[in-house]
């Protein structure tokens, strides 16, 4: 396996040199600035991340600026990324940080809240060119496809196994090598339909791609079918303000703030006149919310929410994008 990955190595560095793209996370060795990179981009699409990576660090351009924000600001700034434990966990790690420094080791970095052994290894690796290989489903996948290798990649061992066999190939030019394979990955063995295999650098040497078998790899588990819940969103306005609850502290979208959001059916009318009313879906991993959506118009302020005006909601509030759909009501 060493041997056909030693192959590997320079038709990859060769092709990245090439190919590779312009990001605005590329060309630093800035720790803080890899970190919030690979962070940003766990589950979620590079373009995506693009214009948010940007503003981000306009706001908090230094550990220690993020570290000096309150958690409200920090949720605003990510407000539509998703996944909002990242962004709670970054600002947690940023106060470690600018009390003792950013760790430059795998097991300092490891260390820090949020991070994994795959972003752990990223930023080891981008940052201060160490040999801590990062594997992740995009790795995984152009591995499998190289070697052929028809092990279930959900298993750990089996992620465990290709870093160890990547760090005794890794070059001294270990960001690069890095980066490398995860643009092979996003932009030529790709993740969804064919792979792109006349643009490899490694199409003369790919066991899959020579054997014409490139989509039977990676072998995954059998995905479950998500849980389909129906969801009721209640917009209320009285006067110029709107309605606002907080999530639970813990569970799916924890603490963020929302529209009154119901599992179920409820009556939109006995909270007011209907004005609006419109269907939505959100997927998140493990579940659906199939979501009705209402906007109403109410007589009088409930106490048990917290009423704010279009603007003060739009510029000091983060609500999850699962209520895209809504939040252009106000």
């Amino acid at each position: 396996m060493n041997e056909l990955l030693n192959a590997a190595v320079p038709l990859l560095l060769e092709w990245y040199g090439i190919y590779k793209r312009t990001l605005p996370w590329r060309g630093t060795h800035d720790p803080y600035r890899v970190w919030v990179s690979e962070i940003m981009l766990q589950q979620t699409r590079v373009e995506a991340v693009k214009d948010y990576y940007r503003r981000f660090m306009e706001r908090f351009p230094t550990a220690q600026d993020l570290a000096a924000a309150n958690e409200e600001e920090v949720l605003k700034a990510w407000e539509g990324l998703g996944y909002y434990s990242r962004a709670r966990n970054l600002h947690k790690a940023a106060k470690t940080i600018a009390e003792k420094g950013f760790p430059r080791d795998f097991d300092g970095v490891r260390a820090l809240s949020g991070i994994g052994d795959y972003t752990a290894g990223a930023i080891c690796s981008i940052a201060y060119d160490q040999p801590c290989p990062a594997v992740d489903g995009n790795v995984l996948r152009v591995l499998t496809r190289l070697l052929a290798d028809g092990r279930k990649i959900d298993d750990q061992k089996v992620k465990s196994d290709f870093a160890g066999e990547l760090k005794e190939v890794y070059p001294r030019q270990a960001g690069d090598f890095c980066q490398a394979l995860m643009e092979l990955g996003a932009i030529v063995c790709v993740p969804n339909g064919a792979p792109l295999c006349d643009k490899c650098p490694w199409k003369n040497i790919c066991r899959a791609h020579l054997a014409g078998r490139e989509e039977e790899f990676p072998v995954r588990e059998e995905k479950k079918a998500r849980k389909v819940t129906p969801v009721t969103v209640l917009v209320l306005k009285c006067g110029d303000l709107f309605a606002l609850e907080k999530r639970p502290d813990s569970g799916l979208l924890a603490s963020l703030w929302q529209f009154p959001l119901f599992e179920g059916e409820v009556s939109p009318e006995s909270y007011g006149r209907v004005i609006k009313k419109q269907g939505a879906r959100h997927i998140f991993t493990h579940i659906e919310w199939h979501m009705t959506g209402y906007l109403v118009e109410t007589l009088s302020c409930d106490p048990k929410y917290v009423w704010r005006t279009a603007e003060e909601i739009k510029n000091n509030y983060a609500l999850p994008s699962a209520l895209k759909a809504f939040i252009k009501w106000l």
